[in-house]
């Protein structure tokens, strides 16, 4: 990843971290090299990362990093506190959302916080001119689909979530979308 890269990341971890409580389980799908976990600064009771990218399981610390792809190649795990998916979303195809909805429902315990963020579909173009002048590696800019920001909520409805939070940022080119999982405490 190139400093760019870092710099986007590290905000989308910013605008994750007021939802993730000290000594929660942590699910990072789409994990990378596990930058979330090591930039979130508080302790975690238990965190694991899922990526498709990686060629074998791997350990940062006292996370797990999964090779493989959510949520077909989980281990069997008890359901974690808080599930992120930071610029994730928009790399699922459309046939996978109701896998990727049934999965999030498996892993996340009742109460328990869905962190999304996703792109608006202008940014394509942006990181496709960064990506030209090699500001930015764009990893896996090929897989966007022009995923529309809206059909976050669709992916992710009642009775299952509930919105708790949505909200722009970067200049209105990034979308935070906080849900909670149905049968847990109300509120954010």
């Amino acid at each position: 990843m190139k400093y760019l890269d870092r710099v986007l990341q590290r905000v989308r971890i910013d605008k994750a971290r007021p939802f993730i409580a000290r000594g929660a389980r942590v699910l990072d799908i789409g994990s990378s090299d596990g930058a979330l976990f090591q930039q979130l600064g508080i302790p975690l009771s238990g965190a694991m990362g899922i990526e498709p990218t990686l060629r074998e399981n791997r350990r940062l610390g006292e996370t797990s990093l999964i090779a493989g792809s959510f949520p077909k190649d989980m281990p069997p795990v008890e359901p974690f506190d808080a599930i992120t998916m930071l610029a994730v979303l928009e790399h699922f195809a459309e046939a996978d959302y109701a896998t990727l909805r049934a999965g999030c429902v498996r892993f996340l315990k009742p109460g328990g916080h869905l962190i999304v963020t996703v792109p608006s579909p202008r940014v394509d173009y942006i990181l496709k001119a960064l990506l030209a002048l090699r500001l930015i590696d764009g990893m896996s800019l090929e897989e966007h689909h022009g995923f529309e920001v809206g059909d976050t909520t669709r992916i992710f409805p009642p009775p299952d979530f509930k919105l708790v939070r949505q909200k722009r940022f970067q200049l209105g080119l990034n979308n935070l979308f906080v849900f909670q999982r149905a049968g847990g405490p109300s509120g954010a």
